[in-house]
């Protein structure tokens, strides 16, 4: 097992070679792509990728966790320089270039709802065979219900051009968050996934409660580390490979 509870390798690699990224404005999808990411590199997947196309939330973007992740090996696609933070949307030529490529992954992390996603009409013609997947938090506004979670994957879909091929539950509730609110939201986000027929790919849990959330749900799990915080409190500092303090 390389990482995360349950012996979930294979359910947590990639199903195409493209893995695009998407859920409402706080559904925490920009902290599963890092996480996935930096999981798909310890698994040995080369060359690997992630594109920033978060236009919507200026605190947690990837690009914020661009040198942990380049220290594993991804290669972090961002705007360069003075344009770093910028909102307007950049169409890089290095990621259709990534989106052409035979070889590894790529992972793009859209901004969140319709807005974000309309970033995806620049790409949608070279994307080819991909996962599009929505990241559900069952405890936010909008997605705490599978008629709302539906309603923004379609809003998502419509804006993008693309059709989503899976979900990812990443119920939480922050610090308080417990095994119980873990086991909800994976619930709702599995009836999302029967209700447009499309695969369950995984739940999220902050590591401390990984294995038990595998344990309660029978499902594959992804643990997480907190990497994505706002500019006003401390980076956690890593001190080995996926370690921190």
């Amino acid at each position: 097992m390389i990482d995360g509870p349950g012996g979930w390798d294979d359910a947590l690699r990639p199903r195409a070679r493209v893995v695009i990224i998407t859920g409402n404005y706080g559904s925490g999808k920009t902290e599963v792509a890092v996480n996935w990411s930096l999981w798909l590199a310890r698994a040995g997947i080369a060359p690997l990728a992630i594109a920033d196309l978060d236009l919507v939330n200026p605190y947690f973007r990837c690009r914020e966790a661009g040198d942990l992740m380049e220290r594993h090996g991804i290669r972090v696609i961002v705007p360069p320089g003075e344009q770093f933070h910028s909102e307007l949307p950049i169409v890089l030529p290095e990621i259709k270039g990534q989106l052409r490529r035979e070889d590894g992954v790529v992972v793009l992390d859209v901004g969140g709802d319709d807005v974000g996603a309309r970033v995806l009409h620049s790409f949608a013609g070279s994307v080819g065979a991909h996962e599009m997947l929505q990241v559900v938090n069952a405890f936010r506004p909008f997605t705490d219900t599978v008629d709302g979670c539906v309603r923004i994957q379609e809003e998502i879909e419509a804006a993008s051009g693309l059709a989503t091929t899976g979900i990812i539950s990443n119920a939480h509730l922050m610090d308080d968050t417990d095994v119980d609110v873990i086991v909800r939201g994976a619930e709702l986000a599995v009836r999302v996934a029967e209700r447009r027929g499309l695969a369950f790919r995984f739940l999220t849990a902050m590591r401390p409660l990984a294995a038990a959330a595998a344990a309660r749900t029978g499902l594959p799990v992804l643990a997480l580390d907190r990497w994505m915080v706002p500019p006003w409190k401390a980076r956690p500092r890593e001190v080995g490979p996926l370690f921190k303090v």
